[in-house]
C-alpha cells in the first residue's frame, strides 16, 4: 500500500511539472509600471487676497502664505497636495534694479540646467495687463523645477513662479502631471493682474 502512494505521488507530481512548465515557451517579462494618477477637472477661481497682484488659481490648489518668509506678504506657494508639489512665487518691488532680478532668474535657471537634458522658453507678452515675461520649461530625469516664469510691468513690479515637488522627481513618469500642471499655469499667466 505505501509502494502505491509513493508512485501514486510521483506520477501527480511528474503531471503538475509538466503542466507548470508547458508555457516557458510564452512567457514575456512585465514592463515597468507605474502609480495611476488621477487628474481632477479643471476650474478656477480668482485670487485676490495678495495686495500686489491677482490670477486664476486651479480649484484642487490651495493658496497660502510662504511660511519661511513671513514678512513678504506677496510671497505665496499654491499647494497641490495630491501631486506632492507646489508653485513658489516671489514678489519684488523694482526700483531700477530690473536687471538683478533678470539675473538671479538666469542663475537659477542655469543652476536646474545641469539635470536637464533640454531647455525650452517663451516670452510672455500681455499688453491688455500689462505683463510681460518668460515662461522655461526644463526637460530630464531629475530636473528639480521643470516650470519656472517670471511676470513684470517693467517699472514697479517683479513676480517669479516655479513649479517644485515633494519628492526626487522622475520627470518621466509624472510628465502627465507636469503636462496638467502647465496647462494650469498657462492659465495663470493668462489671468495674471496687477493691482
Amino acid at each position: 500500500m505505501h509502494n502505491k502512494l509513493s508512485i501514486i505521488f510521483a506520477i501527480l507530481s511528474l503531471i503538475t511539472v509538466a503542466v507548470s512548465c508547458n508555457d516557458s515557451d510564452n512567457y514575456l517579462p512585465k514592463p515597468r509600471g507605474y502609480f495611476r494618477i488621477d487628474l481632477p477637472e479643471k476650474s478656477y477661481t480668482k485670487v485676490d487676497t495678495i495686495e500686489k497682484y491677482s490670477f486664476e488659481c486651479p480649484n484642487y490648489a490651495l493658496v497660502t502664505p510662504d511660511i519661511y518668509s513671513p514678512n513678504e506678504k506677496n510671497w505665496v506657494n499654491i499647494e497641490m497636495p495630491q501631486f506632492k508639489g507646489s508653485i513658489h512665487m516671489t514678489h519684488k518691488p523694482v526700483n531700477g534694479n530690473l536687471g538683478e532680478y533678470l539675473e538671479d532668474v538666469h542663475t537659477m535657471v542655469v543652476k536646474h540646467l545641469q539635470k536637464a537634458n533640454g531647455m525650452r522658453d517663451s516670452l510672455i507678452v500681455n499688453e491688455e495687463h500689462n505683463v510681460y515675461g518668460m515662461f522655461i520649461e526644463m526637460d530630464g530625469k531629475g530636473v528639480a523645477t521643470p516650470m519656472q516664469f517670471y511676470l513684470t510691468d517693467s517699472t514697479k513690479n517683479f513676480v517669479r513662479g516655479a513649479l517644485y515637488f515633494n519628492f526626487q522627481p522622475d520627470n518621466d513618469s509624472m510628465q502627465p502631471v507636469i503636462n496638467f500642471i502647465r496647462a494650469d499655469i498657462d492659465h495663470l499667466i493668462n489671468t495674471f493682474e496687477w493691482k
